[in-house]
């Protein structure tokens, strides 16, 4: 099989871009309530192209699930586990059931109630 010189520089960018989606599930700890984490982490995500969705939790964390290209992802983990909302303290961010999905279960990213 021939491959075009064309062809390789696509699919190496598209691979570099991150053009693979997934999806996984996260859960931040910390001061992580009444602080507008849930508002800023939609503006967040939105920014980004992602989808999903993020709620409070009883136990006082923030959980929710992260959808889109890779590198997106990748961006707003580090987000999560860094930086929050201004008045946000972050513990700790634990990311789960991290997997490749061929398309969005979503069309935007939602704040739970």
């Amino acid at each position: 099989m021939l491959i075009s010189s064309i062809s390789l520089r696509c699919l190496s960018r598209n691979m570099a871009e991150g053009d693979t989606l997934i999806s996984v599930d996260y859960e931040i700890f910390g001061k992580v309530q009444g602080v507008f984490f849930r508002k800023y982490t939609q503006a967040e995500s939105k920014k980004l192209g992602l989808v999903g969705w993020v709620q409070n939790t009883d136990q006082g964390t923030v959980q929710g699930q992260l959808q889109g290209p890779i590198s997106k992802v990748r961006h707003m983990q580090e987000w999560l586990e860094t930086k929050g909302s201004p008045k946000s303290h972050i513990d700790r961010a634990n990311f789960s059931n991290e997997k490749v999905i061929l398309k969005l279960d979503y069309s935007d990213f939602q704040i739970v109630k």
